[in-house]
């Protein structure tokens, strides 16, 4: 806890999910983290199981001051981009906390503007128990939501690859087409509408 100590007063820890998938909301998490009762094994999201996130999901909405896990929509992603629906989900989050944080922790180097004074920290879910317990609840909620998206649409395999990149995901364009939860500016989805072949090589933010 030691760059929320450096801070001073209430700390947040902010991160994200869901910026790279072709499908799907981006989410965010806010954290506030008790140091007299912190969750055990936290780390990055991305450094543990599926299994083990969800297991850290309730210790730490339990031990925590407080937490919001908040969502900007696919439509919000095609109206503003994913880097300003990002900024949008995480102002949502922080706002959503109770009490409300004096300083947040962002991970990454993007200053987003948030109802508070902002810290950006490069690798920050490996640097910061704050930001790995944002980290962890904004992957299991959106998970949560690509599980339940598998069933209404099905067919993608969103409940496997959760939106992103893989061979069932591009076979699906190829024969479904997108579904509504689709990112329409997405390379591969614009593609598949186009009656095209979908980018078979990345899943990077390449929306226009």
């Amino acid at each position: 806890m030691m760059l929320e100590k450096a801070c001073g007063g209430l700390v947040c820890g902010v991160d994200e999910a869901g910026r790279g998938p072709w499908a799907g909301p981006v989410s965010a998490a806010a954290v506030i983290l008790d140091p007299r009762r912190m969750p055990k094994g936290l780390n990055d999201s991305k450094a543990l199981t599926a299994r083990q996130r969800e297991a850290l999901e309730p210790e730490i909405m339990d031990k925590a001051v407080a937490y919001a896990v908040a969502y900007a929509s696919v439509a919000e992603i095609f109206e503003l981009n994913i880097l300003h629906a990002t900024g949008l989900a995480m102002r949502r989050a922080v706002e959503a906390l109770s009490p409300a944080p004096v300083h947040a922790l962002v991970d990454g180097n993007y200053a987003f503007k948030l109802p508070c004074a902002v810290k950006t920290v490069v690798k920050g879910d490996a640097l910061s128990c704050s930001i790995a317990a944002a980290s962890i609840l904004a992957k299991v909620a959106r998970d949560r939501l690509m599980l339940q998206m598998d069933l209404d649409y099905p067919g993608y395999g969103f409940a496997s690859h959760k939106g992103y990149h893989a061979e069932i995901h591009v076979q699906a364009l190829r024969t479904l087409g997108p579904c509504p939860e689709h990112r329409m500016t997405w390379a591969p989805v614009r593609l598949a509408m186009e009656g095209k072949a979908p980018m078979l090589a990345s899943s990077a933010l390449d929306e226009e």
